[in-house]
């Protein structure tokens, strides 16, 4: 079996199911509660499994790769962590490309994604997004993908998602934490989120971003500080210009990611009102009968459709011309609140990628 192979077979099972669908809610319980306790042995199994992948040497690139990934399954700000990095690696001077699986797309890859030529169904919506901020190429296979951005003229590779991955060798392992769920109960899937027990994943990590306040992040924080991680604090900030347009109106909130609950935050934070949410499945695919009911639950209600930039790559192709001025993308971007504390771990990867050169 070669290695893109038995990276698909391993993105089915509880993966797969904590990708596609919302998480359950007893996830995100303080404490575990009776599913969860009852669910805790096959978590720590898959746990174990997961730790003792995480814990193989990897293939080097030949260029330092950096690592954004989380502890979770489900979203946690792994895409706009790597596309401020890429923007921070940008500005020293490299020529960074950014690395994905191309999850939901048919392209097996390696290539690099053209938002002219490609499209979510063919390298998946977040390799689409990503590539209107940064080079991007999608592959299974990551030895090959790395290769291939080699070739291109790759510098520095930002790998979004793979924390768990072995295939490559990494010179800088980041973990994104959502400040509000932090890692839910503590428990391994499928009796918690977690890929794997919070410790073990945290030995596998060099440091760990927290975005947004919230208790639950601040004790993953405080764990990665017992254990001598460095913790780095940021915030998502939406797009000035276009807050200002949804302040104050009533809107209905579309999002297909994995955690619906922060983009609703992030619009009331803003002062929209959300008077109707319509929530997907991460990843979803949206038909056109999805948009005709969201178009026509808006229009009877006089509302705005306020979507992410991730979800636009999939409605763009589908909203009806004639609809177009009700929907509104909310952009946004990562903001760390040290620039200094990530520019000095950026400079970690080019010095361990150096000492390993002949």
């Amino acid at each position: 079996m070669s290695g893109s192979q038995a990276g698909s077979k391993r993105k089915t099972g509880f993966h797969f199911f904590a990708s596609r669908l919302s998480a359950p809610r007893f996830w995100w319980r303080d404490r575990p509660g009776l599913l969860a306790r009852l669910l805790s042995p096959l978590g720590l199994v898959y746990g174990a499994i997961t730790l003792r992948r995480m814990r193989r040497p990897g293939a080097e690139a030949d260029v330092p790769v950096i690592c954004v990934g989380n502890f979770i399954a489900g979203g946690a700000g792994k895409t706009p962590t790597a596309i401020a990095l890429a923007g921070l690696l940008r500005a020293r001077g490299e020529t960074p490309f950014v690395l994905m699986r191309g999850y939901g797309g048919s392209l097996p890859g390696p290539v690099e994604v053209d938002p002219a030529r490609h499209g979510p169904t063919e390298v998946g919506d977040e390799a689409v997004l990503m590539a209107g901020h940064a080079r991007t190429v999608i592959a299974r296979d990551r030895i090959a993908g790395a290769a291939l951005a080699r070739t291109r003229g790759a510098s520095v590779i930002v790998m979004d998602d793979g924390l768990q991955n072995p295939e490559l060798a990494k010179q800088l392992r980041l973990a994104v934490v959502d400040g509000a769920s932090g890692v839910g109960n503590g428990l391994s899937l499928p009796a918690g989120p977690l890929r794997a027990p919070l410790a073990g994943q945290l030995d596998c990590t060099d440091a760990v971003i927290v975005i947004g306040p919230g208790a639950a992040g601040a004790r993953v924080a405080e764990a990665a500080a017992r254990q001598g991680k460095a913790v780095i604090a940021a915030r998502l900030e939406p797009d000035g210009q276009i807050a200002g347009t949804l302040r104050g109106r009533k809107v209905l909130a579309l999002s297909g990611i994995g955690r619906p609950e922060k983009f609703r935050a992030t619009l009331e934070s803003i002062g929209a009102t959300v008077a109707v949410e319509r929530a997907f499945g991460d990843h979803h695919a949206y038909s056109a009968a999805d948009v005709a009911g969201v178009v026509a639950q808006a229009r009877s209600g006089g509302l705005l459709v306020a979507t992410t930039e991730k979800d636009m790559t999939k409605l763009a192709a589908l909203w009806p011309q004639s609809e177009r001025q009700r929907l509104v993308v909310l952009p946004v971007r990562l903001v760390f609140d040290a620039p200094e504390r990530i520019a000095k771990l950026l400079e970690t990867p080019s010095a361990a990628a150096g000492a390993t050169q002949p």
